[in-house]
């Protein structure tokens, strides 16, 4: 293939604006935010569930405690309703107070077991609520440090994508008035290589950096200056200047 000098050295100019927008590119999808927003999105999903279930327990025991305090209240109730009949006289038969005495005795048995187990309720409610509080406190730590991180990372995308519209921008005109041929090559070997041509500057391949041996130094020595040449081992267009060694 032939290509004038003057645009082959265009070549890379273009080459550098490629390699800047790759290392762009890459940049934007690397950037140590993004890893640790992952990692607080899985755990934030995580902890939903968590709220979600302990929310659950929450009610569930919020229930009966209430199922508890209603038993408490109606036994007490009954007690204090027995209670008045004898005190006020209501209840004379005396096989009929013995035995109201004894349902007495009965109830505050009945009510003693009932607080217990109301008060044991009201414990397992007060700590599932601490947990639901704990996890809840958590969640908007994770809220607020996403929220940083997420601001962080627009930021820096967003410079990010202003630089890689300049080199876009800057890469418009230098392609220009490049041959349709040439670009071709170049561009398949960007997509093979990831830089399509180098400098070879002191008999060395600017793309995969190794040392040209005598018979390739000659071969290229030897071609005309519009012949396009390639490195003989990585296959990239070499550029050819007064650096190159020849």
């Amino acid at each position: 293939m032939k290509a004038d000098p003057t645009h082959q050295l265009q070549l890379l100019r273009v080459a550098e604006l490629d390699s800047r927008a790759a290392q762009l590119r890459h940049q934007r999808s690397h950037l140590p935010e993004l890893a640790e927003i992952s990692a607080l999105e899985a755990e934030r999903t995580a902890l939903t569930d968590q709220v979600r279930d302990a929310r659950i327990v929450v009610d569930d025991l919020t229930v009966e405690q209430a199922r508890a305090d209603r038993e408490v209240e109606q036994v007490k109730a009954r007690r204090e309703r027995d209670r008045t009949r004898m005190d006020t006289g209501q209840v004379t038969n005396p096989k009929d107070l013995e035995r109201m005495q004894h349902e007495l005795v009965s109830l505050e048995r009945r009510i003693a077991t009932l607080e217990d187990a109301e008060l044991e309720v009201m414990e397992k409610l007060e700590e599932a609520q601490q947990v639901l509080d704990g996890l809840g406190i958590r969640a908007e730590d994770l809220d607020a440090r996403l929220a940083e991180l997420v601001a962080a990372r627009d930021e820096k995308q967003a410079e990010i994508d202003a630089e890689l519209a300049r080199v876009a921008g800057d890469r418009g005109p230098a392609i220009e008035s490049m041959p349709q041929d040439l670009m071709a090559l170049y561009e398949r070997l960007r997509e093979q290589k990831g830089v399509g041509a180098a400098l070879l500057r002191a008999r060395q391949c600017g793309g995969c950096h190794m040392s040209l041996d005598a018979s390739e130094l000659s071969r290229i020595r030897s071609a005309p200056a519009d012949e396009v040449v390639r490195c003989e081992e990585c296959q990239r267009i070499l550029v050819r200047t007064d650096e190159s060694g020849l």
